[in-house]
């Protein structure tokens, strides 16, 4: 897909990536850290990392067609340089939401008094489902924030004027 209703469609793709990714990552450390909450997001957690996943290369597929339409400038290859790197980000939002779906699921709650089975083989995973959560969901939102800047500098530095231009308003 090219355009939408005229516009690139990249333009408006962006929107659900930049959305998504810090939604993801967000739903995820939060139900990582807090198996209540992962048991209550239930499937709602995977299948919005799997939005998230599947949104990402569409994304940069329509950007790769809106490179190939505006001129060459070292900013736009820039960017499409970052927005490479957010594929591998987003695949391990969605595997992790996959694990720690799968883990909470598959636990029983711990009752009240009882330890929590840090020291067992599904405590130990989802210590490290947790630990990688929040490495791989700040990773991703610190990427989308790097790709987000660089696009906007791409598409803006030299598209307004820092004054008024006395067209009316302001």
């Amino acid at each position: 897909m090219s355009l939408v209703n005229g516009l690139p469609a990249h333009v408006l793709f962006v929107h659900f990536v930049v959305v998504m990714v810090p939604l993801s990552g967000l739903a995820l450390v939060v139900g990582a850290v807090w198996p209540k909450a992962a048991r209550r997001l239930g499937l709602v957690l995977p299948v919005l990392a799997f939005a998230t996943l599947v949104a990402v290369p569409l994304t940069m597929e329509a950007g790769e067609w809106l490179e190939r339409h505006v001129g060459s400038d070292p900013l736009v290859r820039r960017h499409a340089a970052l927005g490479d790197g957010l594929l591998p980000w987003a695949a391990g939002l969605f595997v992790l939401a996959m694990v720690v779906w799968w883990t909470t699921r598959r636990t029983p709650v711990p009752q009240a008094g009882s330890p929590a089975g840090a020291g067992s083989r599904g405590g130990m995973v989802r210590i490290a489902a947790a630990v990688l959560s929040v490495v791989v969901a700040a990773g991703a939102v610190v990427d989308v924030y790097r790709i987000g800047d660089s696009g906007a500098e791409a598409a803006w530095h030299d598209a307004y004027s820092k004054t008024a231009t006395g067209g009316g308003g302001d």
